[in-house]
């Protein structure tokens, strides 16, 4: 694919996204401010580190790139620790669109933890305790969760990190399909004042200022990089696939996890460990073990006082156990 927006090089670089399908074209409106803090690297900076050493395949840039286009959420499938997350921040730190909305899945999550939640309980209390004042406006008890600020109306689009999607609720992909489809969710609380109160600064976790959300609709303008990850412990159904580009992130070969340790650790690292990546290769075709796995067992061997060929084999294999089979 020429004209690629993400480059997989981890250097962040200026960059214009082309026209969007007519289909998938959003026109909200007033256009948001950046509203968070813009120094990751001080505030978030093992987000920092994970997005400037993620090593992106071709295959993996091209799809990145394919999901943009179509302004379209990318669905990452892969066993834990092949890098599924980190490639959100890889995508962030590289577009310069940082810092990312992480919203991460549980069994009892919910769209609308998603979108906004509103503290009722709060409000009644506030109203109890100062009586025959005029109450606080109710945007003091709504915040924005991390799907609802990536689709507000901003110039450049946010990227939004759906995490452990597979791990939900068997409805909650269905209840994303139309807030994924149109850009855009309303808040009844909001709609049922808007003759009376039309524009509502309400608050944004993690945010430097609120926003105002006008009429009690959030529309975005910018559709956001969704990454939703998978480890694949179930299926989706056939109307969510359809609105998702989907990657499976393979296993690493020796070359790539060679490229792997070097970005994380240091030429010289690598160098004097191909013993144990070479080890943990013969142990990953008995059992299942993950990326991150071999780089603490190199650190650890690195850093500890162990010398002889055989402790420092003993070590690793305290790190590189396998995943899929009981103690």
């Amino acid at each position: 694919m020429t004209g690629q927006i993400f480059r997989g090089n981890g250097e962040p670089h200026d960059w214009d996204m082309p026209p969007a399908p007519p289909w998938r074209q959003f026109r909200g409106q007033p256009i948001v401010e950046h509203p968070y803090h813009d120094n990751w690297a001080a505030d978030y900076p093992n987000e920092l580190e994970r997005a400037r050493t993620y090593q992106a395949h071709g295959r993996e840039i091209e799809l990145v790139n394919v999901a943009l286009l179509l302004r379209r959420p990318l669905l990452v499938t892969g066993r834990p620790g092949t890098g599924k997350s980190a490639l959100a921040y890889a995508i962030a730190h590289e577009l310069k669109l940082s810092p990312v909305l992480r919203w991460p899945i549980t069994s009892r999550s919910t769209l609308q933890d998603g979108l906004y939640r509103y503290d009722a309980i709060a409000r009644l209390q506030d109203a109890n305790l100062q009586p025959g004042q005029s109450p606080a406006s109710i945007g003091r008890y709504l915040q924005l969760g991390p799907l609802g600020a990536a689709l507000l109306p901003y110039e450049r689009p946010r990227v939004l990190l759906i995490d452990e999607i597979d791990k939900s609720d068997v409805d909650l992909p269905n209840d994303l399909l139309n807030v994924l489809e149109e850009g855009e969710f309303r808040i009844p609380e909001l709609v049922r004042i808007a003759d009376t109160d039309n524009e509502v600064e309400v608050g944004i976790e993690h945010a430097s200022a609120p926003v105002r959300i006008n009429h009690g609709t959030v529309r975005c303008r910018a559709f956001p990089i969704v990454v939703m990850t998978s480890n694949g412990e179930r299926d989706f159904p056939p109307a969510f696939l359809r609105r998702c580009v989907r990657l499976d992130i393979t296993e690493p070969d020796h070359q790539h996890l060679e490229a792997i340790v070097r970005s994380h650790l240091g030429a010289e690292a690598l160098a004097a460990s191909t013993d144990i990546v070479n080890r943990f290769l013969q142990q990953r075709t008995t059992g299942e073990l993950a990326t991150d796995q071999l780089l603490n067992a190199i650190f650890v061997t690195m850093h500890s006082d162990v010398t002889h060929a055989n402790d420092r084999s003993e070590l690793a294999d305290l790190i590189l156990r396998h995943l899929n089979v009981p103690d």
